[in-house]
């Protein structure tokens, strides 16, 4: 059977290292024995010619040992950890992320293999946190899209009935409606983070008003807000900054959509844009139903909602859009947020 490398351990004795430490040894034996005859002035008799036999049966042995020694250090100290890479390398081949390899030494003694072993386990790990993700990703996505193209089919078929009122008729249409711009907007969704996801979009920095724009954000929502008669504290500068308008906007039309869609009928929304330290901070609050700490750690990652029950309707990618955006344009965002007092989104922008 023909062995692969690394998977069998080798002899301690190898002929071409025998034979690299015989002719090492025998060169430096001849040296000395030509410095020596060359310092002392005497006959090679007999017992000369026996010294130099036993000399050369010296050097054979002396050989042999240093053949031998170098033969159990590169067992333990080079076969050893190069069989265990190699085991936890075909592992990692055949699917097997969990693997990972424990470090030969501690503290201060580690050397060239212990680097190479750190490196296999954090390779080993993203791989697994990448695996997980894909997985997830999957599974998100495909209930995300099972939900409207469940809603269409059924709509669908009633519309089919021939005695179906006219009002009900124009309802269910609505209905179709709703559930294919809610499709619409989750594959667009994917698609808008991938590219950023994939750097496949470049932001193009200029100068502009940043209160402008936030404005003209705002107003798109108008109906919305007006629907359920929320009441709105405006207190925004006129900000220059240097950034993608473009992108930027995928940001506030995010914040604004969330901010009315958690918050209860009757309540109120503030927006607010101010200069700190040379950065423009745009803050974006709600009274709404507020989260926990532990939703708020999670809530930029996709797929994340923290309403489990999907009483709200979302696909919990527009944060997730926000932060990638956010994070493209060089500027930071966080958020603030009590159970039942609401939640505030602060976004720190360098200026202009």
């Amino acid at each position: 059977m023909k062995r692969t490398a690394g998977s069998g351990g080798r002899s301690l004795f190898s002929i071409w290292n025998y034979l690299i430490f015989f002719l090492l040894v025998a060169g430096l034996v001849t040296c000395s024995f030509l410095v020596f005859l060359m310092t002392v002035d005497i006959e090679l008799d007999i017992g000369i010619r026996n010294s130099a036999r036993l000399t050369f049966a010296n050097v054979l042995a002396l050989s042999l040992i240093c053949t031998i020694i170098d033969g159990i250090r590169r067992k333990y100290a080079v076969q050893r950890p190069v069989k265990r890479i190699l085991s936890a390398t075909r592992q990692l081949t055949h699917g097997d992320l969990s693997v990972r390899i424990a470090p030969l030494h501690s503290g201060g003694r580690v050397n060239e293999f212990d680097a190479i072993i750190a490196d296999f386990n954090k390779m080993a790990e993203e791989l697994e946190g990448i695996e997980t993700l894909r997985s997830d990703f999957i599974a998100n996505v495909s209930h995300e899209l099972k939900t409207p193209l469940a809603v269409i089919q059924n709509y669908s078929a009633m519309l089919q009935d021939p005695a179906l009122p006219e009002e009900k008729r124009v309802e269910h249409a609505k209905t179709i409606g709703a559930a294919s711009a809610r499709l619409s907007e989750l594959v667009t969704n994917i698609l808008k983070l991938n590219m950023l996801e994939n750097q496949q979009i470049f932001p193009e920095a200029r100068e502009y008003d940043l209160g402008e724009q936030l404005r003209e954000c705002l107003l798109a929502f108008e109906d919305a807000w007006e629907g359920k008669r929320l009441a709105l504290d405006i207190d925004i500068d006129d900000l220059t900054v240097k950034a993608d308008e473009e992108l930027l906007t995928i940001v506030w039309n995010n914040l604004f959509s969330n901010a009315i869609k958690f918050t209860g009928e009757g309540g109120s929304i503030s927006v607010s844009l101010k200069e700190e330290s040379g950065c423009a901070v745009a803050k974006v609050s709600d009274t709404g139903c507020g989260m926990t700490q532990e939703v708020g750690r999670h809530i930029f990652e996709k797929f994340y909602q923290g309403d489990k029950s999907h009483a709200t309707r979302g696909n919990g990618l527009g944060l997730a859009l926000v932060k990638r955006v956010v994070d493209i344009v060089g500027g930071e965002i966080s958020v603030t947020s009590a159970v039942g007092n609401g939640s505030t989104f602060t976004v720190r922008l360098r200026g202009a």
